[in-house]
């Protein structure tokens, strides 16, 4: 139906609980037919993302959407520097939390199996990773197509920041060919 051949394509996730290397049942709701994926480090699975779009790849990404720093309105997603505080901000200071870049944490394996093991990272929405850009910093962000129609700043997309898919990913899904050389031979793909 839709021209592809499903055996071409790879499903990527990073949990530190799990074997790096290795294939793996990720539990979550949407994972109804128990299928497996592979568990690479956080740190390859932004590299992996990285080459897909340098190589004209795009790439599936399952993520949570529900933190009140992932703005649809204003098309952009990051890790404030201390996402406690947004609940403690004045209506003023959130008006201004995504009007230029703010300092970002940093997500580490620990931070993001911790989000995950607690419930603070769950399995919200499926999106399409397509590009990198730079803000006026030079920091990258992807530029996500999301499916939510065109009633957002960017019409339909949204940048989202290295940090955020770091902490918030569930799973990527790829092409085969957009992973890079040292990690396909580490999961053992041909």
């Amino acid at each position: 139906m839709v021209g592809i051949n499903p055996d071409d394509y790879v499903a990527i996730s990073s949990f530190k609980a799990h074997p790096y290397y290795k294939p793996f049942i990720l539990l979550i709701p949407d994972n109804w037919s128990y299928e497996s994926f592979y568990n690479v480090r956080m740190d390859d699975m932004i590299d992996i993302i990285d080459n897909a779009l340098k190589k004209g790849f795009t790439v599936a990404w399952a993520a949570d959407v529900s933190e009140k720093y992932f703005s649809w309105k204003n098309g952009v997603a990051f890790v404030p520097e201390n996402e406690k505080e947004i609940d403690s901000m004045t209506a003023e200071q959130r008006a201004t939390l995504f009007n230029e870049p703010k300092p970002e944490a940093k997500i580490t394996e620990e931070i993001r199996q911790a989000a995950y093991d607690d419930y603070s990272t769950t399995d919200d929405h499926g999106m399409h990773i397509v590009g990198l850009a730079k803000d006026q910093n030079g920091k990258e962000y992807y530029i996500v197509k999301n499916s939510w129609g065109e009633s957002n700043d960017y019409k339909g997309y949204i940048y989202v920041t290295k940090e955020y898919v770091k902490y918030k990913t569930i799973s990527l899904l790829l092409h085969k060919k957009a992973l890079p050389k040292n990690i396909k031979s580490k999961l053992r793909i041909k």
